[in-house]
């Protein structure tokens, strides 16, 4: 098993982590019943998304002996509806002003993050617009 989770009632779960024993607690959003107070679900799908992309590019970055610490991520998730779904999720991310690598390796971290498990399990038909901010050299 990955994890469990269980029901606390009032909309909100708690996930638990088996392996680490690290804990996620939901909610549902303002905007479908609950009170916005926890990730929701569908943020966590959002947000996995991202950190997916940083993670495989790391794993990258770490072949070529590149530092991506202080890379960030902003997500952004639009909900859609009939049937309510994730229609759509940004992904900016932005780079520390220190990291210059070449056009050559910046495709190879890009093409990186699109191949994310992640990014792959999601259905095609949720747009996944990702964008990438270098700083200025």
């Amino acid at each position: 098993m990955t994890a469990q989770i269980i029901y606390r009632g009032d909309l909100r779960t708690e996930a638990r982590h088996l392996q680490s024993g690290s804990i996620v607690e939901t909610d549902a959003p303002t905007d479908n019943h609950g009170k916005g107070e926890r990730f929701s679900p569908t943020d966590i799908v959002a947000t996995a998304l991202g950190s997916c992309m940083l993670t495989i590019m790391g794993i990258k970055a770490k072949e070529l002996n590149i530092d991506l610490t202080g890379t960030s991520i902003d997500i952004t998730k639009v909900m859609a509806a009939e049937p309510r779904r994730i229609g759509e999720v940004k992904v900016t991310l932005k780079f520390p002003a220190q990291l210059h690598p070449d056009e050559k390796t910046r495709t190879i971290l890009e093409r990186a993050a699109h191949t994310c498990p992640v990014a792959k399990s999601l259905h095609p038909d949720l747009l996944q617009n990702v964008v990438f901010e270098w700083a200025a050299q």
